[in-house]
């Protein structure tokens, strides 16, 4: 186990069975929680997983604010989608179009790290964020190539048409990424990268050079974020600019990384699960609330399924006033 988790054990009993639970949850999902929407929500809990993780290698570990990670989740949606769609589904095409995807995220990423990264926080993050709009709303415009606001629609190879054999690809190279991302942190190159992030002087004092190790990180980042799109492209059979280049995916990023706990990969575990799980199941909980309190004055209102943002913003407040470091900083400081 020690060598598996690169010596990176959870540190806290709590935290470590919280992880085992979720993992247990996520492999049995498909035969305890029957139905489609379950097994949609396990599959987007395992991607989300890796997407986190990839950002929190930027935010938690380097000290990078980007807001093109979600342009780079895209990227990889849609080199398995434009693939799918236009060349046929078949493994041959679907390869061609993950390895094309990967190659125009690492260039872009190189660029946006040679170019932008020399420049402090707030510059890059706005450069970022123009690029990234600037890409959103060119799959959004080259309509016979990306299919537009409508996005494509693909088949997959037949093995991939059963969901259950799909879903637990989705999950063992979500799994497998998260290891990479792990052995990633805790290596030497990482504890550079934690330097960077706390004295960026004194890195460069001692003689690293700092904007080649952010470079890196950036594009390492950038790919494991193309990977993770391109899983979610493979279990939705679709890729849009709503499913995958949204911005409202970028502040669900940055919730789940807060809520989980910067600079720790096993927040990404905790904040991706929490966060997909009441993004999906709040409505729920907050309909069978108001029927119960039908009769107490304001309650049913307060509770209706159609302010259930009202109270994801609330919890969301909650958690960061009682968890500033996140939930599993907390956990591994008791």
């Amino acid at each position: 186990m020690m060598r598996i988790l690169s010596g990176d054990l959870p540190r806290s009993r709590v935290l470590a069975i919280l992880l085992i639970i979720i993992a247990i949850g996520l492999v049995a999902a498909p035969l305890v929680f029957p139905g489609a929407r379950s097994l949609n929500v396990a599959a987007k809990v395992a991607v989300f997983v890796l997407l986190v993780a990839s950002y929190d290698l930027l935010l938690g570990y380097t000290g990078i604010v980007s807001f093109a990670h979600t342009m780079f989740f895209g990227i990889g949606g849609y080199g398995i989608g434009i693939a799918a769609a236009r060349l046929g589904a078949t493994w041959g095409n679907l390869a061609l179009g993950l390895v094309a995807s990967l190659a125009l995220t690492l260039a872009i990423a190189l660029v946006i790290g040679l170019l932008s990264l020399r420049v402090r926080t707030i510059f890059f993050a706005m450069i970022t964020l123009a690029v990234a709009a600037f890409f959103q709303i060119l799959a959004s415009q080259l309509s016979d190539f990306t299919g537009g606001e409508d996005g494509l629609n693909f088949r997959l190879p037949a093995l991939l048409q059963n969901r259950l054999v799909c879903y637990y690809l989705v999950l063992a190279l979500s799994a497998a990424l998260f290891l990479v991302l792990l052995r990633i942190v805790n290596s030497p190159f990482g504890r550079v990268l934690q330097s960077i992030r706390e004295n960026e002087f004194r890195a460069e004092a001692l003689g690293y050079r700092t904007v080649l190790y952010r470079t890196t990180a950036n594009c390492l980042g950038a790919l494991f974020a193309a990977l993770a799109g391109a899983l979610y492209a493979l279990w939705l059979r679709y890729t849009g600019p709503d499913t995958t280049l949204s911005f409202a995916i970028m502040i669900d990023l940055l919730l789940m990384v807060v809520i989980g706990g910067m600079g720790t990969l096993y927040g990404a575990v905790i904040g991706a699960t929490l966060f997909v799980v009441a993004q999906n199941y709040l409505q729920d909980l907050m309909q069978l609330a108001s029927g119960a309190t039908a009769g107490i004055p304001l309650l049913p209102s307060l509770l209706h399924p159609d302010r259930w943002l009202l109270w994801l913003g609330v919890l969301f407040v909650v958690c960061v006033y009682w968890f500033p470091t996140g939930i599993v900083g907390r956990l591994r400081r008791r």
